[in-house]
C-alpha cells in the first residue's frame, strides 16, 4: 500500500482547527462566550471546506468549496482582529493571526492557479 500524500492545505487547515479548539476552551474559561463561539464555528469551517474540496465533483466544484474555505478564512481573520483588539482576553492571539494570513495565501494561491487551468482548459 502506498503512503497517502501529504497535502499541505488540508494538513494545515486540520492542525489550525486543533489549534482553535484549544484557544475556545481558554476563552470559555476567560467567560468569552460569544465571539469564540463565533470563531470556533469559521475557523473549523475553513478545514471541513477544504476537505470537501477534495473530493469535489468537477473543477468548478473544487474552485467553489476552496472560496467558501476562503471567505471563512477572512471571517476567522475578523474574529481574530476583534478578540486582539477588544481586550477581552489576555491571550495571546497574534500566532494565530500569522497562521490565518498564510492559510489565506495558500488558499488564494489555490484558487487561481484552479480558475487559470479551467479558463485555459475552456479555450
Amino acid at each position: 500500500m502506498e503512503p497517502k500524500k501529504e497535502n499541505i492545505i488540508i494538513d494545515k487547515t486540520f492542525k489550525f482547527s486543533l489549534d482553535i479548539i484549544s484557544l475556545y476552551k481558554k476563552l470559555q474559561n476567560e467567560k468569552e462566550y460569544i465571539l469564540s463561539k463565533q470563531l470556533l464555528r469559521s475557523a473549523t469551517s475553513i478545514g471541513a471546506n477544504v476537505e470537501e474540496a477534495s473530493a469535489a465533483q468537477s473543477k468548478k466544484d473544487f474552485i467553489n468549496k476552496m472560496s467558501i474555505a476562503s471567505k471563512e478564512a477572512r471571517e476567522t481573520k475578523y474574529w481574530l482582529n476583534l478578540l486582539d483588539k477588544s481586550n477581552l482576553t489576555q491571550l495571546n492571539i497574534s500566532p494565530f493571526l500569522t497562521e490565518i494570513e498564510h492559510i489565506i495565501n495558500i488558499l488564494t494561491k489555490i484558487i487561481i492557479t484552479a480558475q487559470t487551468n479551467l479558463k485555459n482548459n475552456n479555450i
